[in-house]
């Protein structure tokens, strides 16, 4: 079970987040070393499990600041071509976010652009989710036994949830395999607030991610920091922190949200039963259920484990060429050129196992074949070809 399944308040920060999105099913540890600053107490990486599991503040508000560079400069440039090159940061450049929290049910996420700001709010039944750029937003206006239902769920907790933080502790190392060295580095300091840092290195050589370092607050247990190294890199692929950080529980205000005059505001209503259903699916995805399509794809497997998995697909028999693909995408307008110039601009490759193009980046890889497969995880292109 996920260190943060239990605390549906730590779904809000983005460098847990990150943490989970990167390293994924691939976490596990190996050797658990405890080390730690003289100015705090040692921790071992066992208790800071704990720690992560436990935590529980009672409010905190900061902001966060979210760096990318994956070693795609070529990509990067295209990308400002599209939708206003909103998709740029995601490969090279930074996002900037505000967060409050007061509960649960009392949840702010403000993510600052250069053309406006898209503000995500939850203040007990009610969700907003709103754009300054066009002055449009979606109001979700949630079931009244919403959170009846939850509190149930929490009560009927099941059979193996720990009940002590030793148990906890037996937990989180029982659910280690051998693909992951944890250690402990000592401590660090972000937003000027003292962290301990674990660092999590797949024992893989094929793996392109050679380490992941998470900062945990030292009082309120929450991650703080999240850097993701690519392989014999001495400065964070990806980086994930606040900037600034204040635990005091903010003010009942800064949930509550209305529609500026002449704002354009979609109802949404959905039913109890909406909700579970959807809740359900994304507890299967977070489980480990099978890889979402892509791109309508086919026979979407998984092969190997841990960090150097590698994600096997196989477009519809229908789906075009690469070379028509492109060909058709740059006759719709500036968006379809720019696609189909990004698609051009990936090198060709061959092998035994046919041809086709590469996406290669300091995380990841991606191949896409002429005969309409595609490989990707992060390991290296020599990876791909021996399972393509």
């Amino acid at each position: 079970m996920s260190v943060f399944r239990s605390r549906p308040a730590l779904r809000w920060l983005v460098p847990s987040a990150a943490a989970v999105a990167v390293i994924g099913g691939g976490a596990a540890a190996g050797t658990i070393v405890a080390s730690a600053d003289p100015a705090l107490p040692e921790r071992s990486a066992a208790q800071l499990l704990v720690d992560l599991q436990g935590a529980d503040p009672a409010g905190f508000s900061g902001t966060v600041v979210q760096s990318t560079d994956l070693g795609l400069p070529g990509v990067a440039g295209l990308l400002k071509n599209i939708e206003g090159g909103g998709l740029t940061s995601l490969v090279s450049g930074s996002n900037t976010a505000r967060v409050w929290y007061a509960s649960d049910d009392k949840v702010r996420l403000a993510l600052l652009g250069t053309d406006g700001e898209t503000d995500v709010i939850r203040n007990a039944g009610d969700v907003w989710i709103w754009k300054s750029s066009d002055n449009t937003g979606t109001h979700v206006t949630l079931p009244e036994d919403i959170e009846e239902k939850a509190a149930a769920e929490k009560k009927a907790l099941p059979s193996g949830v720990p009940s002590t933080p030793q148990e906890a502790a037996d937990a989180a190392l029982s659910a280690i395999d051998g693909t992951t060295k944890v250690t402990t580095t000592g401590a660090a300091e972000v937003a000027g607030r003292d962290a301990y840092e674990l660092v999590l290195s797949p024992r893989d050589a094929n793996s392109l991610i050679g380490q992941v370092r998470l900062a945990i607050d030292a009082a309120e247990h929450i991650p703080l920091r999240v850097d993701v190294y690519a392989k014999n890199a001495t400065k964070p692929a990806v980086r994930v922190a606040f900037e600034q950080v204040s635990f005091t529980v903010p003010d009942a205000q800064q949930f509550t949200f209305n529609p500026p005059p002449g704002a354009k505001v979609e109802e949404v209503k959905p039913s109890s039963d909406e909700l579970e259903q959807h809740a359900k699916q994304d507890g299967a995805k977070q489980d480990g259920a099978k890889p979402a399509d892509v791109a309508g794809s086919e026979d979407v497997t998984m092969v190997g484990e841990g960090w150097t998995s590698i994600l096997s697909a196989k477009l519809p028999e229908d789906a075009p060429s690469l070379e028509s693909a492109a060909a058709e995408a740059g006759k719709e307008g500036k968006d379809g050129e720019a696609i189909a110039g990004l698609l051009e601009t990936l090198p060709k490759v061959s092998g035994e196992w046919g041809s086709g193009r590469l996406l290669s980046g300091s995380l990841f890889t991606v191949l896409l074949t002429d005969d309409g497969r595609v490989f990707a995880g992060a390991v290296t292109p020599e990876a791909l070809y021996a399972v393509a």
